[in-house]
């Protein structure tokens, strides 16, 4: 029997339903992820891997420049286990286990913290963002090991904090020393290769008015209405910036880089005139598109908006730049570790591999640019069932995933 057929037999298709089921049922919010940290540790000492714990140095790692956080966090630990030798290439397997907040609970048809097997799907928050990819690369690793099968290179399974409010646990990562020859984070890209990301920055503009009596609201300034022709403005730049992406990676998307505005507060009491409007949101940053340069087309569309009104122009909108600043990335479609882990997706599959850029960010951004090291995205489920009612991952996806990352760490680490 040829060892990858041994190792593909070898996968545990039971224990990895069971233990992304385990993970769905330990709430790790953004910000609250130690339990679940510990618990994947015990899952990588339970495979065979050596395995690193640490607390992770949030003030130290604030003074990187690369540094981004959202949420007011107290602690954050690292996990990241390890196997095979120092004699072939080197591959990361990246997975966050923070997810955002589930809402009212009351409007899920399923159990939000409970892994929910039903109709060829695994329910639950967290399910396809992202700790089925996460248990994916586990159980790659586990087959590897019970087959018997010792890699040339070093194999590392990271489980990381903070992914979805700024990467601070992959950051820690590389800091602390862990790097590769290749990574791959198993966000869920619906099983295509993923060897480029747009960038995303978040914002906040406050715009200031003029507060008054309701009665005589003409003697006031509305910031509400003088928030219109900025928003407008804004509009108008998403529709200019994307007409111009002719990359074949995002050729699917009508918005490649869109900008959004998530948050809008104004006025503090129904019979006055608002006198401030502080609106939040995220602006998309093309693959290959300077960061600073785009940032400086955004403030100017904000300015010429501001300059065009009497009000505007004497109280000037604020920007400020906070909390997720995620850059683009890319690695080259030619790249070792893409064209490996295609002809494993083949192999595993019998199907063709697909390549499509991503429009989210992650923190590939991190690992190429701050690591120096090739990455890729690819992962079970689709992007679009993340951070909404009764997330799930196809079972099937979980399955060929975890097929087709054991087939990319023997080829692309080497085995005996």
């Amino acid at each position: 029997m040829k060892t990858e057929d041994r190792v593909l037999g070898a996968i545990d298709v039971d224990g990895l339903l069971g233990s992304v089921s385990d993970l769905i049922e330990i709430p790790s919010v953004t910000g609250e992820e130690a339990k679940a940290q510990k618990r994947v540790a015990e899952v990588m000492r339970e495979i065979g891997l050596d395995v690193d714990v640490w607390e992770i140095d949030l003030e130290t790692l604030r003074l990187h420049p690369h540094f981004s956080m959202e949420v007011d966090r107290r602690e954050g630990v690292g996990v990241v286990g390890v196997m095979g030798e120092a004699q072939g290439r080197s591959l990361i397997l990246n997975g966050h286990i923070d997810v955002v907040s589930a809402g009212d609970e009351s409007n899920w048809s399923r159990p939000t913290w409970k892994g929910t097997v039903e109709d060829g799907r695994i329910y639950g928050r967290g399910a396809v963002d992202m700790k089925g990819g996460l248990c994916c690369a586990l159980y790659a690793a586990k087959a590897v090991l019970d087959a018997g099968v010792k890699l040339n290179g070093r194999l590392l399974v990271e489980s990381v904090v903070g992914e979805e409010d700024g990467g601070v646990g992959t950051l820690a990562a590389i800091l602390r020393g862990y790097r590769a020859d290749g990574a791959i984070i198993m966000e869920p890209t619906e099983l295509k290769i993923a060897p480029a990301q747009a960038g995303a920055h978040c914002f906040r503009i406050t715009i200031q008015g003029q507060s008054a009596h309701a009665c005589v609201r003409g003697e006031g300034v509305s910031s509400l209405e003088k928030f219109m022709p900025v928003y407008n403005a804004l509009m108008d730049l998403e529709k200019r910036r994307n007409t111009g992406v002719k990359d074949p990676l995002f050729a699917t998307y009508r918005l490649p880089i869109p900008l959004n505005i998530g948050i809008v507060q104004c006025g503090n009491w129904p019979s006055s005139v608002p006198e401030k409007l502080i609106f939040e949101g995220r602006y998309g940053i093309g693959v290959d598109e300077d960061v600073s340069e785009a940032r400086r087309v955004f403030e100017e569309a904000v300015a010429r908006a501001a300059s065009l009104d009497d009000w505007l122009k004497k109280h000037p909108p604020t920007i400020e730049w906070w909390g997720g600043q995620f850059n683009p990335a890319r690695t080259s479609v030619d790249h070792p570790l893409t064209t490996t882990l295609a002809k494993a997706y083949q192999d595993a599959t019998l199907s063709g591999p697909v390549y499509e850029g991503v429009t989210y960010g992650s923190d590939m951004r991190h690992l190429v640019n701050v690591g120096k090291i090739p990455t890729v995205l690819f992962g079970p489920g689709d992007v679009r069932l993340s951070h909404r009612l009764n997330e799930y991952v196809p079972v099937d996806d979980l399955v060929k995933a975890t097929r087709t990352l054991a087939l990319t760490m023997m080829r692309f680490c080497g085995h005996s």
